[in-house]
This record gives structure tokens, sequence and C-alpha cells, in this order.
């Protein structure tokens, strides 16, 4: 592909991933409370929900996708329902060094990963940016596997260095809490804005 395209694409996918939504809310509140463990597998969830966009814009699927609506539909009430549980989960937890331990071993990566996947793939931005704007930035008409595989690796970098900025900066940020007052109310902060990012997953 043109790298004059490939810039322009990483660029218009950098600021609609930067900018706050339920994927940055759910993605932040988790690392002030667990830190960066479990990160992984959610930003992967993400990731591989955008390139199955992608590939439903290189294979010409719109139609489909607003034939699948009510498969999208229950794809992201599957992930709210898991981000509402981690909310109750955080409103619940016991503070203290063991206790925190415990629930990171029973947080599941793989509910993680399946939840940062569905919220990428029932979410209307993510499908407005791959089968609107990018036909736009993008000759998909004449894109080769090449190209494809070429937009994969700027989707995997892109979304791994903005949601990795943001687990960086939340990472840091829970440094200041060393009380168990401190720590209570970053949990229940959390927990609440998780609830809210199972809101606007669900009724977007």
């Amino acid at each position: 592909m043109d790298a004059l395209d490939l810039i322009i694409f990483a660029t218009a996918l950098a600021l609609a991933a930067a900018s706050p939504g339920p994927s940055v809310i759910a993605l932040v509140a988790r690392t002030l409370v667990r830190g960066r463990d479990g990160t992984a597998p959610l930003v992967a969830g993400i990731v591989l929900g955008d390139i199955v966009w992608l590939a439903g814009a290189a294979l010409g699927l719109a139609a489909l996708a607003v034939t699948l609506g009510s498969l999208f539909v229950l794809v992201r009430f599957a992930a709210a329902l898991y981000l509402v549980y981690l909310a109750w989960k955080l409103w619940t937890a016991p503070v203290g060094v063991v206790a925190a331990a415990e629930i990171r071993e029973t947080d599941s990566r793989t509910g993680l990963f399946f939840t940062g996947l569905g919220m990428t793939l029932g979410n209307p931005k993510a499908m407005a940016f791959y089968l609107a704007l990018l036909p736009s930035i993008v000759d998909l008409n004449h894109l080769s596997m090449i190209g494809f595989a070429e937009l994969c690796g700027v989707i995997t970098v892109v979304l791994t260095s903005v949601f990795g900025s943001y687990v960086v900066l939340a990472h840091r940020a829970r440094r200041f809490a060393t009380s168990v007052r401190g720590v209570r109310l970053i949990n229940r902060a959390c927990g609440t804005a998780m609830a809210g990012a199972a809101v606007l997953v669900a009724t977007k």
C-alpha cells in the first residue's frame, strides 16, 4: 500500500481510539484497581475486533453487517453483562493485599478477551469507521492480501500504543492510593465507571 494512505489511516485510527469511550473507560478502571495484570487480553480483544471490522469492510460486508444487526446487539449485551459483573466485583471487593491477589487470580483472561472483542464488534463507532470512513481513505476495491496485512499491522501497533498509554498513566495514578480507605474509594469509583461503560456499550 501507499505509505501516505497508511499514515492517514493510522492517524485517523489513533484519533478515534484515543477519544474516550467504553473501551477506554473499562481499561482505565480495571488498571486503576488491578494494575496492568489482565489488560493485555482486554486490549487483544479490542484489536481483534477492529481487524474483524476491517475484514468486513474489505470483503464488502456492509450489507451483511446491517442484516446481522441483531447478532451484534447480542454480542454487545454479552460484553455489557461482563462489565457489570466486573463492576460488582469491584464494589464488593475486600480491601487488603491478600484479598486483592485472590481477586486477580479469579479474573478470567478469556472473559476479558471476549469483553474487548464484544465491545468492539458491538460498537457503532467502529462499524462507522470501517464501513463508512475507511473506504474514503483506502481503495478497498484494489486491496491486496499484503495491503490487508499492512493495515492489520497498523491496527495492532496503533491500538496497542494508544491503549497502552492509557494503561501506563492509570497504573501510575493508582500508586497514590496507599490507605485502605483510598483503595476502597478507588474500587468503588472504578466499579461505577465500569458500570457506566456497560451502560454505554448496551445503549449505543
